[in-house]
């Protein structure tokens, strides 16, 4: 809803910036581009600015994997970490008793134990 209005709203400022008669405007080359260096820089902070950061969290995330630790996958699947060959990237994860999996790193979507922690942490620093 919020991306929309944004968008909506620049586009009306170039139009508008596109009827204007140059001869009348100050500085006519920059005003000219002025909207669309904005629309730029809106797009970066609301769209590359957040992905990179998750990106990195990510990243973290996966390199402060351990064995032991609970984990979901990018399909959905839960297990716990077994091995961890750091060398060709891959994660070898127990879903039951039986079975292992080898995944990449990169498949593995979250760490199901640190969430539980910090949300101990979080209800230990309440009270």
């Amino acid at each position: 809803m919020k991306l929309s209005a944004l968008l909506v709203t620049l586009s009306s400022i170039a139009a508008f910036a596109q009827e204007a008669d140059p001869a009348q405007q100050p500085g006519g080359g920059i005003m000219g581009f002025l909207p669309i260096i904005l629309l730029f820089v809106v797009m970066w902070l609301f769209f590359i600015r957040p992905q990179s950061k998750e990106r990195k969290k990510m990243e973290e995330m996966r390199k402060a994997l351990k064995k032991g630790d609970k984990i979901i996958t990018t399909a959905g699947i839960i297990g716990t970490v077994t091995n961890i060959e750091d060398s060709t990237g891959y994660v070898t994860v127990r879903t039951s008793s039986t079975t292992l999996i080898e995944f990449e790193k990169g498949a593995i979507l979250r760490v199901l134990n640190a969430e539980a922690k910090s949300a101990e942490e979080k209800k230990d620093e309440k009270k």
